[in-house]
């Protein structure tokens, strides 16, 4: 579980400048002459030294060091999102495999979903996702401090984060980086956001963007499961504000290894293409490639009926919320049923309850953000309104997060 109220709590931070003053006033130790040679000597380094503006250089040693602000709050002020263009209906799949519309809506809640078609790729959608939402928050792309791609399925088996924070134009001062946690993604992003802000290293703008593409990786004569899945990118951005801002209420993450074989994307090899091994064998190593999703539905289901609606009462308890203080459920976007069922068990009513699951389908990382930027572009969700959003699936991992809008 992680503390809403960061590393270190808001007096700590309001200490520092105090105990600072304090410190300027001490008397220094009495040094020898071969100290202040030697003193004298390393300030003549210009080792790390850089240009400024007006062409003066500095050093390590003069350049004013920025202070590391501690528990610091953070706030959602701004959102985005994107989809592939081609739309696949219920009535298109069952000309591929044996389905219906009325199966498929009955059991899933879901009537069509967008898939990645022609030149378009899931970091095209990351960026326009990442552009919006940069646009609602009035943040220019450079002074984006810290950019986290959440995805299964990036462009780059190395990570994608740094390619869409290239695109987007950010300062080469940014750091990026990609959380692989599947449908639990874009949560544990908001997580480890919020937790970088708090921290303390002067992040002040976080981009978290959840996109994937899981439409690559689907056996399409599986109606088990290629009934499930859509490519869709989404994104928020994460601001440093003050402790009595704080947005980011309350947080509950976790995960049970045990559950990986109930749904999983693994690895597998294909055959090596060099015939020539000069007798050394299992040499050279097969390529590697990913089988398609694996899924073992019934399992699935109960993991989240159960585990979801506990995960979102431990955030309410980190929040020291009553559940009667949500306006909105918003949960990763996998089956009309479980979304349902937590609202049931948490007593919230249909109408407070965001679902976009009809036209997009399980569209893993992104299904959050995309709900979200539906749900405030289209004036439901409000500044100051109270989100209950849970992620949940492959790992099995699940977390919770209560939010703050605006």
């Amino acid at each position: 579980m992680v503390a809403a109220s960061g590393i270190a709590p808001p007096w700590a931070a309001a200490a520092l400048p105090a105990a600072r003053a304090r410190a300027a006033h001490r008397v220094g130790f009495l040094r020898s002459h071969s100290q202040l040679a030697a003193a004298a000597a390393a300030a003549k380094l210009r080792c790390c030294a850089s240009a400024t503006d007006n062409g003066v250089v500095e050093t390590a040693a003069t350049k004013p060091r920025t202070p590391r602000v501690a528990g610091m709050g953070s706030k959602l002020v701004g959102c985005g999102s994107a989809v592939p263009s081609l739309t696949i209906s219920n009535d298109d799949l069952s000309k591929v495999v044996e389905t219906s519309d009325e199966w498929i809506a009955t059991r899933t809640g879901i009537r069509s979903r967008r898939v990645l078609s022609g030149d378009e790729t899931l970091g095209g959608l990351a960026v326009l996702a990442a552009q919006r939402a940069l646009e609602m928050a009035q943040v220019r792309p450079e002074d984006v401090d810290l950019v986290l791609f959440c995805t299964s399925t990036p462009d780059d088996l190395f990570g994608a984060a740094g390619q869409v924070l290239a695109e987007l134009g950010c300062s080469t001062k940014t750091l990026g980086f990609d959380i692989t946690a599947a449908c639990s993604g874009f949560i544990i992003g908001l997580i480890t956001a919020t937790q970088f802000i708090k921290g303390g290293g002067n992040y002040q703008n976080v981009l978290v963007v959840g996109a994937d593409a899981l439409s690559q990786y689907v056996d399409w004569t599986d109606r088990g499961t290629c009934i499930l899945f859509g490519d869709a990118a989404g994104a928020v951005l994460v601001q440093a504000c003050s402790p009595e801002e704080d947005g980011l209420l309350g947080f509950c993450a976790q995960s049970d290894g045990n559950g990986q074989k109930h749904l999983h994307c693994s690895g597998s090899n294909a055959e090596s293409i060099l015939s020539n091994t000069n007798g050394v064998p299992g040499f050279p190593p097969k390529k590697g490639t990913f089988s398609c999703i694996e899924m073992n539905g019934k399992e699935v289901f109960r993991f989240a009926v159960r585990c979801v609606p506990q995960s979102i009462e431990k955030a309410l308890e980190e929040a020291s919320l009553p559940a009667s203080s949500i306006d909105w459920l918003l949960l990763h976007q996998a089956n009309q049923r479980i979304i349902d069922a937590a609202a049931t068990r948490l007593s919230i009513p249909s109408e407070k309850v965001i679902s976009n699951l009809a036209n997009y389908g399980n569209s893993s990382a992104a299904s959050i953000p995309l709900a979200l930027d539906e749900a405030v572009r289209g004036g439901k969700v409000k500044k100051g309104d109270i989100i209950a959003a849970s992620g949940f699936g492959a790992g099995l991992t699940w977390g919770s997060a209560i939010v703050k809008w605006g």
